[in-house]
């Protein structure tokens, strides 16, 4: 869903320019150092690993297994006040990285840590796609 997008926009920084670019084309993708292999996310500079500044990215499946959930009662920004509450959820990725995210269509009906999640891709506007989770 194309429309105007008011909440807060991630920074536009070197590191994570590529994950926002593929996510803009529907793939999700993490870091993966290209010395010892660790594939991580957020990403940065160097492998938390190893400390290598060797970095590449590959995009992984978006399967992922659901860690933990939250749902916020308070709007920390007030471009979220009107969605109160919200939820965020944490997923461990198929490939090793876990991520912060949403649940695409709110809580899922009997979720339970441990649920076999997959990515969707949200187009919050023409510049932004945010990938989100649903149960697989």
């Amino acid at each position: 869903m194309l429309g105007h997008y008011d909440k807060p926009l991630p920074a536009d920084d070197i590191e994570a320019r590529p994950f926002w670019e593929r996510a803009r084309e529907h793939r999700l993708a993490v870091q993966r150092c290209d010395s010892c292999g660790h594939r991580h996310f957020p990403p940065g500079p160097v492998c938390p690993a190893c400390l290598s500044d060797k970095q590449s990215w590959e995009d992984v499946s978006g399967r992922a297994t659901l860690l933990s959930w939250v749902v916020f009662h308070r709007a920390y920004w007030v471009s979220f006040r009107d969605d109160v509450p919200y939820d965020a959820c944490l997923v461990q990725l198929e490939e090793g990285p876990i991520m912060v995210s949403n649940f695409a269509d709110g809580i899922p009906s009997g979720v339970r840590a441990g649920m076999a999640m997959r990515v969707v891709f949200d187009d919050v506007s023409p510049q932004l796609t945010l990938p989100r989770f649903v149960p697989a």
